[in-house]
């Protein structure tokens, strides 16, 4: 199995996870390394394990045995809040938008700015200043998105889950992972999409992207990694890879000669 070899210290990382449902072993031995303005893509056929390690990295499940490092300090998360405390944003296929708010309060959502004074102190929320910052933010990682007013339901698909992303980077420290980001979009929202991914990157923050559509992963990604039966069986740069050679991973056909090493 290759493997990278990166002196800097990861930003993130999972160690020897295991993972048991009764008699199935979902993940096993599985390590997991994302480094600082870095995009890694988490790939593998159905039932390979992606969906357990995105939980465990989220906080949604506990590992049976491994361990969780932050910038080589050893966490344990008990719930999701515990890796967003830790700088962990993760966005799932469904976007988890309220699609009845605004941008700038579907930004907000869960952590709203109050009105100074009085008025915050019984429970009003600042609309415009949450608006105003919100399309900043936004804009900051490229995404133009229509007047403020506008519900999320106004949106389109592209706009939707641009909007959910940079929601994630706006509170993003460390690491974002997005499960599916461009699933069921079309080609031009799509890139979109892998845009915002790049803009995040840029802003160093450490992305793993978790998808099917092996064109975009190679398009978009630094380093793939490869999960087959709950095991990684490849940890390696992008530039390593064809997509002929991916899907020989991802099946096994690599292991019986069905396809040539990249």
């Amino acid at each position: 199995m290759d493997t990278t070899s990166d002196q800097r210290q990861p930003v993130f990382e999972v160690r020897g996870a295991n993972k048991h449902y009764g008699g199935v072993h979902a993940l096993i031995d599985v390590n997991l390394k994302a480094y600082a303005g870095e995009i890694v893509g988490l790939v593998g056929d159905n039932g390979a394990g992606k969906s357990t390690l995105v939980k465990v990295v989220a906080g949604t499940f506990e590992p049976d045995s491994g361990e969780i490092f932050v910038d080589g300090e050893r966490h344990r998360w008990r719930s999701p809040l515990d890796a967003i405390e830790a700088g962990i944003e993760t966005l799932y296929q469904d976007s988890g938008l309220a699609p009845d708010l605004t941008i700038g309060s579907n930004v907000f959502l869960g952590r709203e700015k109050m009105r100074r004074g009085l008025l915050g102190r019984l429970g009003f929320v600042d609309q415009r200043a949450m608006e105003k910052e919100a399309l900043e933010d936004l804009e900051k990682v490229g995404i133009t998105v229509p007047p403020s007013k506008r519900t999320v339901a106004q949106l389109s698909g592209g706009q939707r889950q641009a909007v959910a992303i940079g929601r994630a980077i706006s509170w993003a420290r460390k690491v974002i992972l997005l499960d599916e980001p461009t699933n069921h979009l079309g080609a031009r929202q799509a890139q979109e999409v892998l845009s915002v991914m790049r803009a995040a990157k840029e802003k160093g923050l450490s992305v793993i992207f978790v998808s099917h559509t092996l064109p975009h992963v190679l398009e978009v990604t630094d380093r793939i990694v490869v999960l087959r039966l709950g095991r990684v069986v490849r940890d390696a740069p992008t530039s390593g890879f064809t997509a002929e050679s991916l899907l020989a991973t991802i099946t096994g056909l690599d292991e019986v000669g069905g396809a040539p090493e990249s």
